[in-house]
């Protein structure tokens, strides 16, 4: 019985471009595929496409939810620029009202999907946002989180 080879999906957490690639190499070198849109040094695997809305903010973290790398739009939600969050345990930093979305994508490899939560803005001010949480599926074991401000 055949079985069906997987192609990985990639998202470039900077500018949100979605691409496929067969081996996850760039060209015949054995370096990680980067963003061939924006030129951002990594892309995010995915195991099914992603359609962000228009307004959504991309950041990574590593295993421990430390910033690796905010994408355009988190300035735009959060009012905080990218060298306030870099390295910072992101459920710190933007004091998520419910963590257990990032806790179960982290524990148990699983995307969460529609989580409605609260964040707290650079100035202070609670904002509900839809949370998008999907886990690393690399050895560094990280979470690509996406913030999309609630309407309404």
């Amino acid at each position: 019985m055949a079985t069906l080879a997987r192609v990985p999906y990639y998202i470039c957490p900077q500018c949100k471009e979605r691409s496929l690639d067969i081996d996850a190499r760039e060209g015949f070198s054995t370096q990680a595929p980067a963003c061939r849109h924006c030129g951002f040094g990594f892309l995010f695997e995915l195991l099914d496409d992603y359609y962000p809305a228009p307004d959504t903010g991309l950041v990574v973290t590593d295993k421990d939810r430390r910033v690796l790398a905010i994408g355009r739009g988190v300035f735009e939600l959060t009012g905080f620029p990218e060298s306030d969050l870099m390295g910072r345990d992101l459920i710190e930093a933007l004091q998520f009202s419910d963590t257990k979305p990032v806790e179960l994508a982290r524990e148990w490899g699983v995307r969460r999907l529609n989580e409605h939560l609260s964040i707290k803005t650079r100035a202070g001010h609670a904002k509900g946002v839809i949370a998008d949480v999907f886990p690393a599926y690399d050895d560094d074991g990280g979470l690509l989180i996406a913030l999309t401000p609630l309407r309404g």
